[in-house]
């Protein structure tokens, strides 16, 4: 006999019992309208005690009668109620027995005096009932009087239909994870399930998962239900009521959901803003209130997910921390999900571990990505256009960069490099330390891991660069030609959005930049850096004692950084020594001479540009730096489209008018001087 035959049994024996159930309570309300013992209810009972014979596991009714401990009177009462919903013939008798036809509906008064064994602790508003909310209690003259229903989720449960309490759409959902977990992760499941499974006290402690990725430790919060037996929810932080009605009511919800559906509870903390203080009370309140009776306490497991621990006040809390897979996990999960391309990779998993520090479901999501572009595109032979990856491992890369990029994009400002080496004029002396900047990100996997300078410690492992120089010398034209050759994004930390006055927020602002980069190894640019990084100051008031608690921070943040964080000044002497003492790189761009000027013009204008009589030593002979070069020809671009002529010189004598204004300097005739 198969699973869904012994299903449908089931489904027919408890119609049956349940059948049987409501007619000894008809049969108990014509008895007390007829103020005699009828001589069938004994016939009832025996076709009741039958019909329990004949179920495969227990009825639903018996069920919630063990679940909430409700005695023979109040599973009676909930039974009187279910008799009004599925029989008209219960309605007959209420309206009869209450002696009014408006009055067609139970109330306590009827059930106290038709029902067997009443007491009036059933009707008290700590009674299980009530408590659990199984039948509610309209408006009504005096208590007993009222007009009683049953709670709709409970009468579909009667008749063995499952679903989520619709008072909870919306704030609660199934967690479905069909994914394996890495050995590691895994290793985390069992041991918590180990913990729940063996706890001796009356209350379980709450699971606390932390870790910058919500997808690892949502996939344990399901392995853990999957070993356990259980089902299990989530529910998001943000939805949870800070009223305290709302609270109350939302939390005997979701116990009597516990216990109905067997359900674990996952609260996502993730996103959470700490310094909602309402917010924070609400879950704390909810962590500790959430409970269940002792025989179902396995049932109340509450799994908390946040990206560092929260504040639960009574109820003992445990614990994990959550990473990504370790690099020889993500490297299986690749050559998993790869099977059939993985020859074609000749060994280039390892370069993509030891650039994109990934979860296994962005693994997934990168390979579906790639898989997706080769369909269309391809196979690497055919990738002949210039805006096309040359082959598989870049087809990855591009795709692991794009699966990284989503929580960085809400923090920074990702720029889209397109300069090359030829783009940048600088001494050889400059361009040659980026050059090796340029090989110290390429080949960090195989100096830190593979030669083991990071077997140590993780300290003074990042790559940061300084460069400074005037405005306007190519600093940030030198990070979008780093990004560029190492295939890498790169963001602009906007400093307006991350220092903040009050306590604790910068470095707030800068652990979610900071977290949210290493999944991608992307250059972090701080450009115009100086506010951040500037010189600690003397501790005089306790602003000044968390200011420098936020530059040690940034210290430690960036040794541990895995990619290349960028810094730009206008003035070196600004940045704080212990800052230059961990700056691995330091360029400094000088202001460009006449040589330099007259490179930078030769290559200014882009080649579908028309010109005509340009003459670069001419041009060079203006003291300014590449950024104002740039705005020079792009506004001389501008006048000449304007009047339908090639850009010429007095196009660009107009520019240099209106630049040198801006500038609030002379424009000399030496400088200028036989132009035009």
């Amino acid at each position: 006999m198969n699973a869904s035959t012994i299903n449908q049994n089931w489904f027919d024996a408890n119609h049956e019992y349940l059948l049987a159930a409501l007619a000894v309570v008809r049969g108990a309300l014509q008895s007390y309208i007829d103020k005699q013992d009828k001589p069938d209810q004994k016939a009832l009972q025996q076709a009741l005690q039958k019909a329990a014979a004949a179920m495969p596991a227990l009825s639903a009714l018996e069920r919630i009668c063990k679940m909430f401990g409700l005695s023979t009177f109040e599973r009676d009462v909930l039974l009187l109620c279910a008799g009004i919903e599925f029989s008209g013939d219960f309605v007959r008798l209420c309206a009869t027995a209450n002696g009014d036809a408006q009055r067609a509906y139970p109330t306590l008064s009827l059930a106290l005096a038709a029902l067997e064994d009443p007491h009036w602790n059933a009707i008290t508003p700590n009674s299980a009932l009530r408590r659990w909310r199984l039948i509610q209690i309209g408006d009504g003259q005096a208590l007993t009087l009222s007009p009683l229903r049953i709670d709709e989720r409970i009468l579909h449960y009667l008749t063995g239909t499952q679903y989520l309490d619709e008072r909870l759409v919306g704030i609660v959902e199934p967690l479905y994870f069909a994914d394996n977990l890495v050995p590691s992760q895994q290793a985390i499941a069992e041991k918590i399930a180990a913990v729940l499974s063996h706890s001796k006290t009356n209350l379980l402690p709450i699971i606390q998962l932390c870790g910058v990725e919500p997808a690892n430790k949502r996939a344990i919060a399901f392995a853990v239900s999957q070993i356990l037996g259980l089902n299990i929810s989530v529910m998001a932080a943000r939805v949870v009521p800070t009223v305290p009605n709302e609270l109350d009511n939302l939390i005997r919800l979701w116990s009597r959901e516990i216990i109905l559906s067997g359900s674990a509870l996952l609260l996502d903390c993730d996103e959470i803003d700490m310094s909602d203080t309402a917010r924070v009370n609400a879950i704390s309140h909810l962590s500790d209130r959430a409970s269940v009776p002792e025989a179902y306490r396995i049932n109340g497991i509450l799994i908390v997910s946040s990206r560092e621990g929260m504040r639960i006040s009574q109820r003992a809390a445990i614990r994990f921390e959550v990473n990504k897979p370790t690099s020889n996990e993500q490297q299986a999960v690749w050559q998993e999900t790869l099977k059939e391309l993985a020859p074609e990779l000749n060994g280039q998993v390892k370069t993509l571990v030891n650039q994109f520090n990934l979860s296994a479901a962005t693994i997934r999501a990168a390979c579906a990505e790639a898989s997706g572009y080769l369909s269309q595109n391809g196979d690497k032979e055919e990738f002949s256009s210039p805006h096309l990856p040359t082959s598989l491992t870049q087809v990855l890369w591009d795709a692991c960069r794009v699966q990284a990029r989503p929580r960085l994009d809400e923090l920074a400002q990702r720029i889209e490099p397109a300069a090359n080496w030829e783009d940048l004029v600088l001494p050889e002396a400059q361009k040659q330390i980026l050059i090796d900047v340029a090989a110290h990100v390429r080949q960090r996997g195989k100096v830190y891991e593979t030669w083991g300078f990071g077997g140590k410690s993780a300290r003074g492992l990042g790559i940061s660069a300084l460069f400074a120089g005037a405005s306007g010398t190519g600093k940030t034209l030198a990070a979008e030609v780093l990004a560029n050759t190492l295939r890498l994004d790169l963001y602009r930390i906007d400093l307006s959005s991350v220092v903040s006055k009050y306590i604790g927020e910068t470095e707030k602002n800068l652990r979610q930049v900071f977290d949210a980069a290493e999944q991608g190894g992307v250059i972090l640019l701080f450009d115009e850096a100086d506010a951040l990084f500037g010189k600690r100051s003397e501790v005089k008031d306790a602003r000044d004692r968390y200011a420098n608690i936020e530059v040690s921070y940034l210290l430690q943040r960036m040794e541990c950084y895995p990619g290349l964080a960028v810094l730009t000044t206008n003035l070196k002497s600004a940045i704080d020594t212990a800052f230059m003492r961990r700056i691995r790189f330091v360029v400094q761009f000088p202001f460009p001479d006449a040589v330099q000027r007259a490179e930078i013009w030769r290559q200014i204008f882009p080649s579908n540009t028309p010109t005509q009589g340009l003459d670069a030593v001419q041009l060079a002979r203006l003291s300014v730096a590449g950024g104002n070069i740039r705005n020079i020809a792009l506004n001389a671009a501008f006048l000449a489209a304007d009047t339908g002529e090639a850009v010429q010189m007095k196009h660009l004598l107009r520019a240099a008018q209106s630049e040198y204004a801006k500038l609030e300097k002379p424009l000399t005739d030496t400088e200028v001087g036989g132009w035009v």
